[in-house]
């Protein structure tokens, strides 16, 4: 069954390669949930989100002669598609004042009341945060960036990609009992 599935994968991709449209049909709705799914973590509305699915599908089907098949699809995908939410975000950064990390003095405590929140519980946590602060700790926390990697995408100093994951981590400590106490 699984093999078939690929296969069928496979043929999909052929035919985007050929610039059929049927088969760019067939590949948008097969992975568009997955992709609104991880657009959706980088953008605080939906309308942004289905922007960035949108560009990120045309980016698939313009290079997706350049994918290699030997490693599946949905990590290609998920990668556009959080570069292409980043290309958003740099797109409207004049909305963001970055501020240089020797200006600010804030400790990271750690906690683990993230991982005792259901995954819905998380998103709409995230989405209370600052666009800015929530991409940093999506791209650094789930995704595995480093600061480094994080302050070159989003053209900010690797000192203030630390700085606004550390006020994330602070928001989302003060956000969780907030909202889970609502809740219950």
């Amino acid at each position: 069954m699984e093999s078939n599935r690929e296969e069928n994968l496979e043929a999909i991709i052929q035919g985007c390669i050929r610039k059929a449209e049927k088969s760019q049909e067939m590949l948008y709705k097969k992975f568009f949930g997955y992709a609104l799914g991880v657009a959706l973590i980088y953008n605080h509305q939906r309308i942004d989100a289905l922007e960035v699915v949108n560009d990120s599908f045309v980016k698939v089907f313009s290079k997706i002669g350049k994918y290699d098949t030997s490693k599946p699809f949905v990590a290609w995908l998920r990668k556009i598609v959080i570069y292409t939410s980043i290309d958003n975000l740099r797109r409207n950064k004049k909305e963001y004042q970055f501020i240089e990390a020797e200006k600010l003095s804030i400790q990271d405590e750690t906690s683990d009341t993230i991982s005792q929140l259901a995954a819905q519980d998380i998103i709409e946590i995230l989405n209370q945060l600052p666009l800015l602060h929530k991409t940093i700790f999506c791209l650094y926390e789930i995704e595995g960036y480093s600061h480094e990697e994080i302050a070159g995408q989003l053209g900010i100093p690797t000192s203030s990609s630390r700085v606004y994951l550390t006020r994330a981590k602070k928001q989302l400590r003060e956000l969780f009992p907030v909202n889970y106490l609502r809740e219950q």
